[in-house]
């Protein structure tokens, strides 16, 4: 799936199941709170936190795919191509950054 397929059928599904979408505000809130439930399970998994037992259902790949849907909800609801915009990124990327991780002694 591309990431426009991806952002129509986001589209398609508020407008079926959704009723509509929230503000952009909520929605950024919400990707807020699914970065930071990301961050819980990343801190747990790969970091010296240990889990709790309310931790233990927790999916990463889930909460990584929670993650997307917000920012392909806001994508939608304020016009932005994601696959323009990372193309443009990922040129962007490797023009300023070519040589700079290569020539980075702590890698």
């Amino acid at each position: 799936m591309t990431l426009e397929e991806a952002q129509k059928q986001v589209d398609s599904w508020i407008k079926e199941y959704g009723v509509r979408y929230f503000s952009e505000l909520t929605n950024m809130a919400i990707l807020t709170e699914e970065v930071g439930e990301l961050a819980r399970i990343m801190a747990r998994t790969y970091g010296d936190q240990s889990f709790k037992k309310s931790d233990l259902d927790r999916n990463l790949a889930d909460e990584m795919a929670d993650v997307l849907w917000v920012l392909l909800c806001l994508a939608n609801q304020t016009g932005v191509d994601l696959t323009d915009a990372f193309q443009k990124n990922l040129a962007k990327k490797t023009d300023r950054d070519k040589d700079r991780h290569k020539q980075n002694p702590k890698l």
